[in-house]
């Protein structure tokens, strides 16, 4: 494979996959194909993508512009090795607009670019010396309460969206629920997007969208690009997006590796060091910060295509969209009640997903330690504490998010020092020995009933 990684090898006939085969990232099909495959991973990305622009109030031209630019920047420093399309990241959208009531705009991009760097050191650091620090740093508990509290401190926001329009909003939700649970394969996948198109038709059939600043844009032309401030108080703001962020891309190298049976983990460090490098471009020039997606991951699952050629087709597709100003502007006149609908279930699916890393891990909850940090990181998170010192203000997620590390190797510390908690951190097999009989024989059968179904 070449340094930019497009030398791609013809996979089979280039028409066809054999059962039980893959195209690897250094593959490709045919390119009528190839093109195909890259275009539905643009239709993957869109809706989430441009929920983020949306809700903060960015252009969605110029966050399509940087997240085609990104993915190609992606590709070109992971050399290829890693199939990704990097879109609008959620963990962006509580810090952006807390930091846009108090600095505006340009400031929110200030701390966009801030997080990108932050994101980019780190992912030197991994690439040097490996990633087994961040696993001690951020372990599972750490993580899914940094996670869940970033979703759910959006509640408040998802509400405010959702009480403009409450018949639109309650349709769209509806729509979103039911597609995610009717349809199989790519549709089912794409409940959101679905849920977005239907509310926005119920929508102007109520009345609710303003075509105004659509009919003034030109057909063709270049986004809107804006420059950043950068401000102090943003810092805390911006913080534990960043270790989201670790959390996301190691994620996503984890799930490719096992997708396609290569070791992907020594270019762990070249993936954060890349979106790092998207998120600073994009911050630069007025885009949301990205992350790899894990809807296109859906794509690849389903269509058995990781070429990183699909790849440069999409992030290419996303940039030649973005030179439409009208497209933009259409974009941008989705009303306040769909965007309720929609974030009712995308903020709460966040809050879900820290849960989710608890649940895989086996975090065990008997364990003091482990109950205590996600007890006090998720209310301080949810009731939005503020600390002001100065110019800084520290507000829900950031303070979450650092009483997270500081109860957890806090207590940590002194437990083992005093040898106080004898609760393992995780839950294993054994643990289950020392249930009563009933509650052993209860579960066992339940697991058995479990495994009928299945079969």
């Amino acid at each position: 494979m070449s340094m930019l990684g497009t030398k791609w090898k013809l996979h089979g006939n280039g028409r066809s996959i054999r059962p039980g085969e893959v195209v690897r990232p250094d593959e490709r099909l045919a390119w009528p194909l190839t093109i195909g495959v890259g275009m539905q991973h643009v239709v993957a990305m869109f809706g989430a993508t441009f929920l983020v622009p949306i809700i903060t109030g960015m252009p969605p031209a110029t966050t399509l512009f940087f997240s085609g630019i990104g993915t190609l920047l992606f590709l070109v420093i992971t050399r290829g090795r890693v199939p990704s399309y990097l879109g609008s990241s959620f963990a962006f959208i509580a810090p952006i607009m807390a930091s846009q009531q108090q600095f505006g705009v340009p400031g929110a991009l200030g701390g966009v670019v801030l997080a990108g760097v932050g994101l980019a050191v780190i992912g030197a650091v991994v690439q040097k010396f490996g990633a087994g620090w961040i696993n001690r740093l951020m372990p599972p508990i750490v993580t899914g309460a940094i996670v869940a509290l970033i979703g759910l401190n959006l509640a408040p926001a998802a509400r405010q969206n959702f009480d403009s329009a409450p018949v639109t909003a309650v349709i769209t939700l509806a729509v979103i629920i039911l597609v995610s649970v009717f349809f199989r394969g790519i549709l089912g996948r794409l409940s959101i997007l679905v849920g977005v198109v239907v509310g926005y038709l119920v929508a102007m059939m109520r009345g609710e969208v303003d075509y105004s600043k659509m009919d003034g844009a030109a057909w063709i032309g270049l986004p809107h690009f804006q420059t950043p401030e950068f401000h102090l108080g943003v810092v805390g703001l911006f913080l534990p997006v960043v270790l989201v962020l670790v959390a996301e891309n190691i994620g996503h190298v984890k799930a490719v590796s096992a997708m396609t049976g290569q070791n992907l983990d020594g270019v762990s460090g070249r993936a954060l060091m890349a979106d790092g490098a998207a998120t600073v471009l994009a911050g630069l020039g007025g885009g949301s910060g990205t992350t790899t997606y894990a809807e296109n991951i859906g794509v690849m699952a389903s269509t058995k295509v990781y070429s990183t050629a699909a790849y440069w087709v999409a992030g290419i597709f996303a940039v030649v969209l973005s030179f439409s100003p009208k497209f933009g502007e259409l974009i941008a006149t989705v009303p306040a009640g769909v965007l309720g609908g929609a974030a009712t279930m995308l903020y709460g699916m966040i809050g879900v997903l820290g849960v989710k890393i608890w649940v895989q891990n086996k975090v065990n909850f008997s364990n003091p330690v482990n109950l205590t940090t996600a007890a006090v990181a998720l209310i301080v998170g949810i009731a939005d504490y503020t600390w002001t010192v100065g110019d800084l203000k520290f507000t829900g997620i950031a303070l979450g998010s650092a009483a997270a590390l500081v109860i957890y190797h806090g207590m940590k510390a002194i437990a083992k020092a005093r040898g106080t908690v004898a609760e393992p951190e995780t839950e294993s097999p054994a643990a289950l020995q020392s249930l009563p009989p009933a509650v052993r024989a209860a579960a066992s059968a339940a697991a058995k009933r479990a495994g009928r179904k299945r079969r």
